[in-house]
């Protein structure tokens, strides 16, 4: 297929005839770097940004050490990043991360190459076409290994598509920023909400608020009380395929970023296991409302992780390696209560109490079973359950929004960072 009239075929693919290409050390008056090694650092100062602060597109400088004006001086004399610059990553995991600086104070700079663009190009059209080449950059430039690393010099022959006239640019990047912006804003409102379901979960599934229509004392039972425990079919990861019975693997679930799994809508991306059921035992086969817990974990956080099973037309559903199983004892929890009720600062506590081990910390059936619970009447689990399942709904509703935004931005970097919709 030829390329159409008014476009032209280069080494950076179809771009218009108007458009020119340039190495990176013709359009920036400087690029240089920071210090290679780690200055001592002071509890305040002037903030000290390594590679690992450099985002797509945001810099992290609420986690950045400091140094003494003294020490920044030094460096800043090599590298003096100013607003509209750009920084790359230049060695390690983040290699050809980019982003714009859009603050106005000072600060210093570790392994992350500084781009100072001339008077001809806009920083953040330039920040925008080097984030959407970035996987092309690492394709051509990376040295591989444990730590892939880009010399300045390599960052200069970068070969880049450029607009005739920064009017273009301008013009090109303020779009992107708006899409930008659209995506930041339901971060925003994404996160906000979670922690307002956070803080409605503490009040709500603690007693601490109760709902119109509901009074009298919550009794306090363990989780031995209200469920039997079991544990799973042991069987490795090499063992999983498209094919046999579903089956849950730990992994999974520390993985997953819900507190359930609906078997039925989610068959086809469950991993499978390939065997004849009558081995597997009945109580390691999953019902509709079993929760399943990890027994293993490399961290606090997850030693309470746990999915809730949703099963109701009965498909075989194997629990499997480091779970353990609860099957309710009798119908004293709701089964949408059960997503929610373990998530409390409480319970999550006991979790880590009874958790041991040191790189990897293991609970077991014993001591979950002597976890305490708060257990309201069945009626007010699932008013309590259906306000938490809202929320829940809202936020997967914002995520796909979000989801579509990011799409839009993407869509939008491969049409007009390549000329193909032109806005001036």
């Amino acid at each position: 297929m030829g390329v159409k009239p008014g476009y032209k075929q280069t080494e950076v693919g179809v771009i218009p005839e108007d458009w020119g290409m340039s190495a990176l050390k013709h359009r920036c008056s400087k690029i240089t770097d920071g210090t290679h090694d780690t200055p001592k650092p002071v509890r305040s100062g002037v903030p000290f940004l390594t590679a690992i602060h450099v985002k797509d597109n945001w810099i992290d400088f609420e986690s950045c050490l400091y140094v003494t004006e003294a020490v920044h001086d030094v460096i800043y004399s090599r590298c003096n990043p100013e607003k509209n610059d750009v920084l790359m990553v230049n060695i390690g995991a983040g290699v050809a991360t980019t982003s714009l600086v859009d603050v106005d104070y000072e600060f210093s700079l570790k392994n992350v190459a500084l781009l100072k663009p001339d008077k001809r190009t806009v920083g953040s059209y330039l920040n925008y076409l080097l984030a959407h080449r970035k996987p092309k950059i690492i394709q051509e430039l990376s040295s591989g290994g444990a730590q892939p690393f880009f010399s300045l010099t390599q960052i200069g022959e970068i070969t880049v598509p450029l607009p005739p006239t920064k009017a273009e640019q301008e013009a090109i990047a303020e779009a992107l920023s708006e899409a930008d912006a659209l995506i930041e804003s339901l971060e925003q409102l994404i996160t906000k909400k979670r922690q307002v379901k956070q803080s409605a979960m503490q009040a709500l599934l603690t007693g601490k608020k109760r709902l119109p229509g509901f009074s009298g004392e919550w009794e306090v039972k363990t989780l031995g009380d209200l469920f039997n425990f079991s544990g799973g079919f042991t069987a490795s990861r090499d063992q999983l395929s498209f094919e046999g019975y579903c089956y849950l693997h730990y992994g999974d679930i520390h993985t997953s970023k819900k507190t359930f799994i609906d078997v039925g809508p989610e068959y086809q991306s469950i991993p499978k296991l390939d065997i004849p059921l009558k081995k597997v035992s009945l109580v390691s086969l999953l019902d509709d409302g079993d929760v399943v817990f990890v027994d293993a974990s490399e961290d606090d956080e997850g030693a309470s992780k746990h999915v809730v099973v949703i099963n109701p037309d009965g498909i075989p559903f194997i629990s499997g390696l480091h779970t353990i199983v609860a099957k309710c004892k009798a119908n004293t929890v709701d089964h949408k209560y059960r997503r929610f009720c373990f998530q409390t600062t409480a319970v999550k506590a006991q979790f880590r109490f009874f958790a041991v081990g040191t790189k990897v910390s293991g609970i077991s059936k014993a001591n979950i079973a002597k976890i305490s619970l708060p257990v309201p009447s069945v009626s007010e689990q699932e008013a309590i359950a259906a306000i938490l399942s809202d929320m829940d709904a809202d936020i997967e509703a914002l995520g796909k929004k979000l989801t579509k935004a990011r799409q839009i931005k993407q869509g939008m970097m491969q049409e007009l960072l390549t000329g193909r919709i032109r806005l001036v």
